[in-house]
């Protein structure tokens, strides 16, 4: 299969590129490299042993996907690329909304015109919002509650409304939770430019001096011990279950939703000491306000993805922990150093 992976140097995109590599594929990153690093792609050559070809562009430069199109002539495409950041998309809603839908629907219709029938897209549990409690099923109602889970929502809708209007076309929509983790070989990993928005890489670089110590958002919240509760999913088997969806779209048309999770919450207070047992160190925190936007717990019914996709997650959250720490211990200032 010919490949294009949008966003395909990022965190999730280089696992899920290096998963491909391995599989045989033959594949294409496109990635303006706003929130990555192409080292990430030369590491993912050097554990696979065989490269992606790669294009560095925005992919709402449609001159430069349609060139990328033309050239490579993929017959599946994984979208990853966008902004993701909950608190940043309350702060710069416009940024989110342009560059989220405007690269999307660019993507569709160069897909189109070149004869593209299979995506799957890089979608998310924000879009659960506070509509529903958890465990989310795919048919639960949605409705995000901050600027970046609105665009995952509303992309949605695009993307089914393309499906409806051209019977040829199979999307994947992959609802995934909240990925933690890296390759087990300590080469790739998540390296978030600035200030990591998601916990594990903070707590990564707390734990390798890079940070003072960890800033928790909230203790009031209704769980176990007061801090948000998520369902945390390790990236090796989140990059599996891309290719269990590229594999069921080679033979189904249509839109499809699955959830790819764990079903099994864990507060950040249980990610702090998961990772302290996994580092032989304390990690200091301290509480702060809670960020807008959060919700209290997001965690996944997964039956539909194991009973379709035959995918399940098969990683716990403490081989994440020492598989994140070794890769922030072998590379303390991340691609850069």
């Amino acid at each position: 299969m010919r490949v294009l992976v949008t966003g395909g140097a990022g965190y999730i995109g280089s696992h899920t590129t290096l998963a491909l590599l391995r599989a045989g594929h033959d594949v294409l990153v496109v990635d303006d490299l706003s929130n990555s690093s192409e080292e990430s792609l030369r590491r993912v050559a050097e554990l696979a042993g065989r490269e992606a070809e790669f294009v560095e562009a925005n992919v709402r430069d449609e001159a430069k996907l349609d060139a990328a199109f033309a050239s490579f002539k993929p017959d599946s495409v994984i979208h990853f690329a966008g902004w993701k950041a909950v608190g940043e998309s309350t702060e710069i809603p416009l940024t989110y909304y342009r560059e989220n839908l405007g690269s999307t629907i660019t993507l569709l219709e160069t897909m189109e015109k070149h004869g593209c029938n299979r995506i799957v897209f890089s979608s998310s549990a924000t879009v659960y919002g506070e509509m529903s409690e958890p465990p989310f099923t795919e048919t639960a109602p949605t409705g995000a509650t901050n600027p970046y889970g609105r665009t995952k929502h509303m992309l949605e809708q695009v993307l089914e409304d393309a499906a409806a209007a051209n019977p040829a076309l199979g999307v994947a929509v992959l609802r995934y939770f909240n990925p933690i983790g890296a390759d087990e070989s300590g080469r790739i990993g998540e390296d978030p430019k600035g200030i990591p928005n998601n916990l594990l890489p903070f707590v990564a670089q707390v734990a390798a001096g890079r940070r003072e110590k960890l800033m928790i958002f909230g203790d009031d919240y209704d769980t176990s011990d007061g801090t948000g509760a998520r369902d945390y999913i390790h990236v090796v088997d989140l990059a599996a279950g891309h290719l269990a969806a590229l594999d069921y779209l080679a033979n189904n048309d249509g839109y499809h939703v699955w959830n790819l999770g764990t079903g099994n919450p864990s507060t950040v207070l249980e990610i702090v000491k998961a990772f302290e047992d996994a580092a032989g160190k304390e990690i200091p925190y301290e509480i702060v306000a809670r960020r807008p936007g959060d919700v209290a717990a997001s965690y996944a019914n997964v039956d539909k993805a194991h009973s379709e996709l035959g995918w399940s997650a098969k990683k716990s959250v403490a081989d994440a922990c020492v598989d994140t720490y070794r890769w922030q211990s072998n590379n303390p200032n991340g691609f850069a150093g």
